[in-house]
């Protein structure tokens, strides 16, 4: 295995960039040490080492199923007379 070093280069809003290097400055760590953490562990894992979420905090999968609920919500025909039915019905 070659153990040259290779250059990557990555565009990134100066906001995003400074807002990082502040948290890694407090971790003791640049950004470049950074981004060779995140790969290794990339390796290690086999994929991101992390879950994405979104700005919600739901993941692509909880996402997606709570946006097919609403859809169903939105679209059911059931009634309820009180929210004691309700509940029973989401229970049963």
């Amino acid at each position: 295995m070659s153990k040259a070093n290779n250059q990557i280069q990555v565009r990134i809003d100066s906001k995003t960039k400074k807002e990082a290097q502040k948290i890694l400055e407090k971790l003791g760590l640049d950004i470049s040490s950074a981004v060779k953490m995140l790969f290794k562990q990339i390796i290690n894992t086999g994929g991101l080492p992390y879950e994405i979420k979104d700005e919600n905090g739901f993941t692509f999968k909880k996402s997606q199923e709570l946006k097919q609920a609403i859809i169903e919500a939105k679209t059911s025909t059931k009634s309820f007379k009180s929210a004691n039915d309700l509940i029973k019905d989401i229970l049963s």
